[in-house]
């Protein structure tokens, strides 16, 4: 379940389930994160000390203590919303320090899938504390009523929107950008963690200075990554997904190729894989047409679009590493990026592509674990 956590905004990223019979036949599903699942469930619970709490005071999804957040922090003005909770500007009363606060609504948890959904992302959070370019976790706390889960406030927005903003910017600005979201992948699978859902949406400035660091949020369809096992879940954002994930067989690669498609827009405007459906998304993404041709892309340095290929290259083991790709000559810092500006048509073309995104998001659950008949579509 992806939260859609801590912007400062009140856009609802709503998620959309494939549902279509080659999907959901017996054939097809997936009992890969049974194991993990329980797993995480258990360490999120114990923590390695001994419960002692009974289980009237005892929190059925965090295994801990009932906490009144109330007393800890004291909450604000509304941030924004989504189909699981509210999440709310906070005040910690100790330090004065501001932070978002996811509450969710444990009324609507309908299922231990998204119960579990709700830990494992905790103890992703909690497992990446302290790293550059991932939104930091303050505190996970559950009352009778709710869960809410406090964290950095990125007061600076969405990356697009504040790129648009600006009005202007450079391949070299690019690059800088892309260096930190590709930054955001090596550090998690350095870390043994597959994002599974990067797009523009889940990028975040911590603040609203120009030098603002960029924050990888959103990790609630990221799991631990076991060497060596074979993923099957379709899961991800349509625009966004790599071809091994709709043939049902990838690996941590496929952060690689989000974050390529991330590059690809923002050196261009739109996505490389088009179409007015979800279904001709994906067969678009199956095709593999790359387009480096067509404006704007004679503009476009050859080594902006080396990496590229790079990075979108359709065989994940010969797709290159998130390693490598901080140390090709085009992200590296100083290295060949240039400061010409960026024609101003590709500004126009991702305002377009954001604004039409935020009415119409294809995002989609795993689905070898989910309650068929709660089908979700998106708004039109």
């Amino acid at each position: 379940m992806g939260l859609g956590l801590f912007k400062a905004s009140s856009s609802e990223a709503r998620e959309v389930e494939i549902m279509e019979s080659w999907e959901s036949s017996p054939e097809h599903s997936s009992e890969e994160d049974g194991g993990k699942r329980k797993a995480v469930a258990v360490a999120v619970a114990g923590g390695g000390e001994k419960e002692t709490s009974s289980p009237e005071t005892t929190g059925g999804i965090l295994g801990k203590p009932y906490v009144k957040i109330e007393e800890i922090y004291e909450m604000k003005k509304e941030l924004g919303s989504g189909q699981w909770g509210v999440t709310y500007l906070c005040v910690e009363k100790t330090t004065q320090r501001e932070y978002a606060c996811k509450s969710i609504a444990k009324s609507k948890l309908l299922s231990e899938n998204e119960i579990e959904d709700v830990r494992r992302e905790v103890m992703i959070l909690q497992h990446l504390s302290g790293q550059p370019n991932i939104v930091e976790l303050r505190g996970a706390y559950e009352d009778r009523e709710e869960v809410h889960l406090v964290m950095e406030l990125c007061s600076g927005g969405e990356l697009f929107d504040r790129i648009i903003a600006k009005g202007h910017y450079s391949e070299r600005e690019a690059a800088t950008v892309a260096r930190q979201i590709v930054n955001a992948v090596h550090v998690c699978h350095s870390m043994g963690v597959m994002h599974r859902d990067l797009r523009p949406e889940n990028f975040l400035l911590a603040t609203n200075t120009d030098d603002a660091p960029v924050k990888t949020t959103d990790f609630g369809l990221s799991v631990f990554i076991e060497e060596g096992k074979v993923y099957k879940e379709i899961v991800g954002s349509a625009y966004y997904v790599a071809p091994e994930v709709l043939k049902r067989s990838y690996g941590k690669e496929i952060d690689v190729w989000s974050a390529g498609i991330i590059l690809y827009i923002l050196l261009s405007g739109v996505p490389p894989f088009w179409a007015e459906t979800q279904r001709g998304i994906f067969d678009s993404i199956l095709e593999g047409k790359l387009d480096l041709e067509s404006a704007p892309w004679p503009s476009i340095s050859a080594a902006a679009k080396d990496l590229i290929r790079k990075m979108l290259t359709r065989d994940p083991k010969k797709r290159i590493t998130a390693a490598e790709a901080l140390e090709h000559p085009w992200m590296k810092e100083g290295g060949e990026a240039s400061d010409k500006p960026i024609d101003n048509d590709v500004l126009s073309r991702m305002k377009q592509f954001t604004a039409m995104n935020k009415k119409k998001k294809l995002a989609f659950k795993p689905q070898g674990r989910q309650r068929k008949q709660r089908k979700r579509l998106p708004s039109q």
